[in-house]
């Protein structure tokens, strides 16, 4: 098989420096825009210790064993799968009680997302773009799903405590402005979205005004008062909810996700859906999770307790964190995040860190939360 040396490829933010004869072909001019999606990378090997990947929110434990036996029965990929996930939409309308007609399912939740993008967001008839508010920091694939939907992202900071300033996204909203993103929880961050609250700032967005609750982390909420996409989208025609099997059911290989809203909507994303996102393995991996999901529930717990003991660990340890109600922690470091990740790795760690902003660390397998802590204890920058 013959290598790929691309050490000689333009990244895309100096290719309007060449010539454009020199360049050859070209991509659009928002490539040289856009930010790289910089996904979790794997833990460095440290002898003497096993090696942990902290850094992709990814579930520590495999998929239960009743989906990775449909898995392995699953022998008809000579053929396509079925374009409308019927039978997963099925047994999701079963399991969420929407009708399946209001499902539409895409390759993760951010296959989904763009979907939503796709239908909504883009440049209008005059060639000017689109508006998408979103709250930033957040999921970091946001702006770059925006910018190929060919629409303008509009970033509005987070407030202090890591949670969305509701007031200041409302005071965003332009005449150009067609979708508004919420992360609840958010992701890095941690925050949930209170549902009284959101139930107040849908009264003050425009009814045109595409709003996407982003659910990814649903199931590790424990918060009473936190926002419920599904009560939101029954009442408003253009509430859509994104959710995920990659993180709850361990299913992040397989790529499935879905969005749920009303038919005045769902209309329009199966038009923008990629035909055949969702493969039969992974739509047979979803059906089979949601059929034995007192069990996925139980392990969701267990990563829960994982999260509340690595908490209390932190706030004993004297650190300031935001609240952290999905699998994931935030230590806003400021200009100690990369030192803090180097040091991470020297202890065999994988963990994200945002620039200079902070460290989102994954709750992963005791053994691994528990170094986490140790490193904690010894580390003197804290937040």
């Amino acid at each position: 098989m013959t290598s790929i040396d691309d050490s000689s490829v333009l990244p895309a933010e100096k290719l309007r420096e060449v010539p454009l004869d020199a360049a050859g072909v070209r991509p659009r001019d928002v490539f040289g825009k856009l930010p790289r999606y910089a996904a979790g990378k794997p833990p460095t090997t440290v002898d003497g210790l096993e090696s942990f990947k902290l850094s992709s929110n990814e579930n520590p434990l495999p998929p239960l064993p009743a989906v990775l036996e449909a898995i392995a029965a699953e022998t008809a990929i000579n053929r396509y799968p079925d374009p409308l996930t019927t039978v997963l939409r099925t047994e999701l309308s079963t399991y969420l009680g929407v009708p399946a007609a209001d499902i539409v399912a895409g390759a993760g939740s951010l296959g989904a997302l763009n979907q939503i993008l796709a239908a909504f967001a883009g440049q209008n008839d005059f060639g000017a773009p689109d508006e998408v508010i979103y709250a930033w920091r957040s999921f970091e694939a946001y702006p770059i799903s925006v910018g190929l939907a060919g629409a303008a992202g509009v970033q509005v900071p987070v407030m202090p405590d890591g949670t969305h300033d509701l007031d200041a996204m409302i005071a965003a909203v332009t005449e150009h402005t067609r979708v508004v993103l919420l992360c609840t929880p958010n992701n890095p961050t941690g925050p949930i979205l209170a549902h009284d609250d959101v139930v107040d700032f849908l009264a003050r967005v425009p009814e045109h005004v595409v709003v996407v609750v982003d659910e990814a982390y649903q199931e590790f909420v424990r918060r009473p008062d936190a926002v419920n996409g599904l009560d939101l989208y029954r009442k408003h025609p253009n509430v859509v909810v994104l959710r995920t099997f990659s993180k709850a059911h361990g299913l992040a290989g397989l790529r499935v996700g879905y969005s749920v809203a009303q038919q005045t909507l769902t209309e329009h994303l199966r038009i923008s859906a990629v035909p055949f996102a969702v493969s039969q393995i992974a739509q047979h991996a979803a059906v089979t999770s949601l059929r034995h999901i007192d069990e996925v529930e139980a392990r969701v717990q267990s990563i829960v307790d994982e999260r509340t003991r690595v908490v209390a660990g932190l706030h004993d340890l004297g650190w300031g964190i935001p609240e952290a109600e999905g699998n994931f922690v935030w230590l806003a470091l400021g200009e100690w995040t990369q030192h803090f990740a180097s040091k991470a790795a020297e202890s065999a760690l994988s963990v994200r860190a945002f620039g200079s902003e902070g460290v989102r660390v994954s709750i992963g397998e005791p053994a691994a939360n528990t170094r986490f802590l140790e490193l904690c204890a010894e580390y003197p920058h804290r937040p």
